[in-house]
């Protein structure tokens, strides 16, 4: 039998599957991640996170690799700030999904792609008061309003809210946007709930960067677990999802290892082809 092609990119979620907490990394991932680069096998990361929260702890680490944050919404190059792929919202759809949010008495943090701030929120914002504090230093208070008429918006959230009001507000959304309501890492107990444009995900930005390096995106390894996942996970040719994972992705999963907490994705390593 002939061996399989060899992986020609490696495809990465950050939270629940590089790590549980992005305050600690497993030895044997960043070894991993080491040894990646030592083979000549590009890493791309696709995270529902924003630039400079997906940034930092990366840096921590001693790395840069290429990034698709907002679940598909922006792709860019970590060492150099270029993007490589670029996909906001149509106005009229951010308007409307900001009105759904207000609907129901909810004030999101919406995601731009602005010069000196990576997200703006209302004076009273509805995402969790330490969710603010981590924004620190790339936020700015505005009137939501505004922004969703005049700014490149990337995407919406609530991070760390009552499961009740990812709830309501995915309602209130509807068919608008695509949604996707998950438990939240870094409040446990809490909800995470993000929102992108019709038809978006993580995908787009993976197929973004493959055109742009002359990639086989038909030969792509992804390691993820959450319902943000769902396409890249279909679209890949080789799926490795942890144990402790969303159900519709362990469902995706050609081969499951071991929780972010314990480095399985370490085990990416025996996965190259």
């Amino acid at each position: 039998m002939p061996r399989p092609a060899p992986v020609s990119l490696v495809v990465t979620d950050l939270d629940g599957t590089l790590w549980h907490t992005d305050d600690h990394v497993h030895d044997e991932v960043v070894a991993a991640i080491a040894k990646l680069e030592e083979l000549g096998v590009p890493l791309l990361v696709a995270t529902g996170r924003r630039l400079a929260s997906t940034r930092a702890p990366l840096a921590r680490i001693g790395v840069q690799p290429p990034a698709v944050v907002l679940n598909g919404a922006l792709g860019v190059e970590l060492s150099t700030g270029e993007r490589f792929h670029r996909a906001p919202f149509p106005t009229g759809e951010a308007q409307a999904v900001y009105e759904a949010f207000a609907s129901v008495g909810l004030a999101p943090v919406v995601y731009v792609d602005h010069p000196e701030f990576d997200v703006f929120l209302a004076p009273e914002p509805s995402t969790n008061p330490q969710h603010v504090e981590m924004l620190a230093g790339t936020a700015a208070t505005d009137d939501l309003a505004r922004v969703v008429a005049e700014e490149a918006v990337l995407g919406f959230s609530m991070i760390g809210v009552p499961h009740g009001d990812g709830t309501a507000a995915a309602e209130a959304i509807g068919e608008l946007a695509e949604t996707h309501l998950d438990r939240s890492i870094d409040f446990p107990g809490y909800a995470s709930f993000t929102v992108a444009p019709r038809d978006q995900s993580k995908w787009d930005g993976v197929e973004a960067y493959c055109r742009a390096h002359d990639l086989d995106d038909r030969r792509v390894l992804c390691l993820a677990d959450g319902p943000n996942d769902i396409e890249l996970l279909d679209r890949s040719a080789v799926r490795l999802v942890p144990e402790v994972a969303h159900p519709a992705a362990l469902e995706r999963a050609d081969h499951v290892i071991p929780a972010a907490a314990d480095g399985g994705w370490a085990e990416v390593l025996s996965h190259l082809g």
